[in-house]
């Protein structure tokens, strides 16, 4: 892909599921690092919102299904401390296995304060007026379908954007070694 500067065209123009379950875990990673940014930036520029704000944006969060970005998150952070136990002893699989599931069960609970939080962020860049008017859009036949589809658009673009950017990569690789070669340099 376009990080990796890859020279392979994507033939079937989707993600594997584990690609887009890895990207499923690293949206809800950004969305963690997003709210952890805002916290200073809001604390200065914005107001507190009302409690009520607050209620409804997180109305929103809920009809839009944000908490399913952030269900992925306590399960790939307790998985990825057992992996750098299983490294310790890999004898310890067995242990550290039941351990992880103690313990995914236990913190699962915790997605709750990162609703609560994208709430109050929410809240703190609309208006309550506004976000009665946001929620209300959402809860019309063309929101719903707006909360439906748009994610299978957004998996469409960045798919096509993936694709793009191989091709984009090629090319650029292309140009590169032709204005090389006109210095004398072949690469």
């Amino acid at each position: 892909m376009i990080a990796g500067l890859s020279m392979r065209h994507s033939s079937s123009g989707g993600f594997p599921k584990s690609r887009r379950a890895a990207r499923h875990i690293l949206a809800a990673l950004v969305a963690l690092a997003l709210i952890g940014a805002a916290r200073p930036v809001l604390a200065q520029t914005a107001a507190t919102p009302s409690p009520n704000a607050i209620l409804i944006a997180k109305q929103i969060i809920e009809i839009k299904g944000i908490k399913k970005l952030f269900d992925p998150l306590i399960r790939g952070v307790v998985q990825k401390v057992k992996n750098q136990f299983m490294q310790t002893d890999f004898m310890w699989a067995k242990d550290l296995n039941e351990v992880a599931d103690k313990l995914t069960k236990e913190y699962e609970p915790r997605t709750s304060e990162l609703v609560d939080e994208s709430a109050r962020i929410y809240a703190s860049y609309f208006t309550e007026a506004e976000l009665r008017q946001i929620l209300a859009f959402y809860q019309t036949p063309v929101g719903r379908k707006v909360i439906a589809d748009e994610p299978k658009a957004l998996d469409q673009s960045i798919a096509n954007a993936g694709v793009f950017g191989d091709k984009l990569s090629e090319e650029i690789i292309n140009k590169f070694r032709d204005e090389m070669k006109k210095r004398g340099h072949d690469i």
